[in-house]
């Protein structure tokens, strides 16, 4: 037995012994974590600025912050997510009552991804304790400086039988996928999410997946167009792009065209001067990254932005224009690059969309409810906004995840204790009975039909 094995088996001892199942219990764990968070949260920042250049605002606000805050709402609402619930009974029961208790999973294997290392880690991790689990961590060897910050933080809080904090590249996965799980969580690309799926299906291993794909931002005609640029850019700007949920492509109707590319170009030297040594603008997480993005705008003339800095690993926010079947338009971005494509009618748009994988998030800006009845009525996506890009994912109320291609299941407040807690349905029989479905059926069949209607 080599050792990643006797660390699993040490946790699911833990988690049999049932020291993780008393609510009290679950409740002083999340305060201790929230407490870590606190006293970890310059650490935390700083690690984010190492390793992808992210303001301490923007730390905050798109990580610590949320973290801060899911802890916060999952502790004043746990005791009613805990608590049984009555459900109703078949008249074939009859006399009878029911319930539908959670239950925890077991043992939680949580994967998480580089562009937010802290928010997709620890989210899932608390939505993992509330239900009462164990979890194994593993955080992205693609931000190191913040997996050794959060591993730290959860020594800090939690015993290591009840959280099992896990660095390491490719290989440290790859182990761990072989291993048996009771759940898996996993956040990132397609191509990865489907070795995931492959191995958990070895143990029948349910999961949840967070993928991604070609999120479409479309601009109709009643949009007002100063808002919506302010707010596309904004969603750019944030990590560089480097957001699952950021808007992947523009559909823009021809008659705003010209005005949305002149309030972009406005926009972006008031919200981004100066890109390549703006500390307020986050990097490109490696060198690879942006030669790949900066060989995608090779021989394309920019509508807005197109600077470069390879020395500081930037791309400037940069719109270029682009037809149905451009490269641009078939694989996730991922970075600050924004093609966009003219439309005359709504329809065009609408089959654009369609011809593509089901979107992790969509963006619509118009003025028009009938606009937006028809665009949620005949696209399917994960979430989206009207008038605003990515917010979706703040917030606990919401549930966040994909459909198709782009994930499946759902987490975030009461979505995400329901995701980590199997519902357990009981039902209570008392000693009277209806003979009606006991052999011998003789004339029963009307009867019956009269039970079931």
């Amino acid at each position: 037995m080599n050792h990643l094995e006797k660390r699993l088996d040490r946790q699911r001892a833990y988690f049999d012994s049932g020291a993780t199942r008393p609510l009290p219990r679950r409740e002083a764990a999340l305060r201790r974590l929230l407490r870590a968070l606190e006293q970890s949260e310059g650490d935390l920042l700083a690690a984010l600025e190492r390793d992808l250049g992210k303001h301490p605002f923007e730390g905050y606000e798109t990580e610590v912050g949320l973290v801060r805050q899911h802890l916060r709402y999952t502790l004043s609402h746990l005791r009613r997510w805990d608590r049984p619930k009555l459900a109703a009974v078949s008249p074939l029961h009859f006399p009878a009552g029911a319930f539908i208790r959670p239950e925890p999973r077991g043992l939680v294997l949580i994967i998480a991804p580089w562009n937010y290392p802290v928010q997709l880690c620890l989210i899932p991790l608390i939505d993992a304790i509330a239900a009462g689990n164990c979890a194994v961590l593993k955080p992205s060897e693609g931000a190191p400086a913040t997996a050794q910050a959060l591993c730290r933080l959860l020594r800090l809080a939690l015993p290591e039988g009840w959280v099992s904090c896990i660095p390491g590249g490719v290989e440290t996965t790859q182990a761990l996928l072989a291993e048996r799980f009771d759940y898996i969580f996993f956040t990132g690309g397609q191509r990865v999410g489907k070795i995931v799926m492959r191995a958990a299906a070895e143990h029948l291993t349910p999961v949840t997946l967070e993928l991604g794909g070609k999120s479409p931002c479309i601009v109709a005609p009643s949009a007002d167009i100063p808002l919506a640029a302010r707010r596309i850019l904004w969603g750019k700007l944030l990590n560089a792009g480097q957001t699952c949920v950021a808007p992947d492509y523009l559909l823009v109707h021809r008659s705003v065209k010209e005005a949305l590319v002149a309030e972009l170009r406005r926009q972006l030297a008031l919200l981004c001067p100066d890109f390549a040594h703006n500390r307020d603008y986050p990097r490109l997480a490696s060198a690879r990254a942006f030669d790949r993005l900066a060989g995608l705008l090779i021989g394309r003339t920019p509508l807005v932005g197109g600077g470069v800095c390879r020395e500081e690993l930037k791309i400037e926010p940069t719109v270029v224009e682009a037809e149905p079947g451009d490269p641009l338009l078939r694989e996730e971005l991922f970075g600050p690059l924004l093609p966009l494509v003219t439309f005359d009618r709504l329809g065009d748009a609408i089959r654009l969309v369609r011809a593509g994988e089901k979107p992790l998030a969509l963006y619509l800006f118009t003025r028009s409810a009938g606009t937006v009845r028809r665009v949620c009525e005949q696209l399917s996506f994960g979430g989206g906004c009207v008038n605003d890009t990515v917010v979706q994912m703040a917030g606990n109320t919401l549930p966040f995840g994909g459909v198709g291609a782009s994930g499946m299941g759902r987490y975030h407040g009461p979505h995400g204790f329901l995701a980590m807690s199997h519902q357990k349905p009981v039902v209570l029989r008392g000693r009277l009975d209806l003979p009606v479905r006991y052999p011998p059926y003789g004339e029963k069949l009307d009867l019956l039909k009269l039970l079931l209607r």
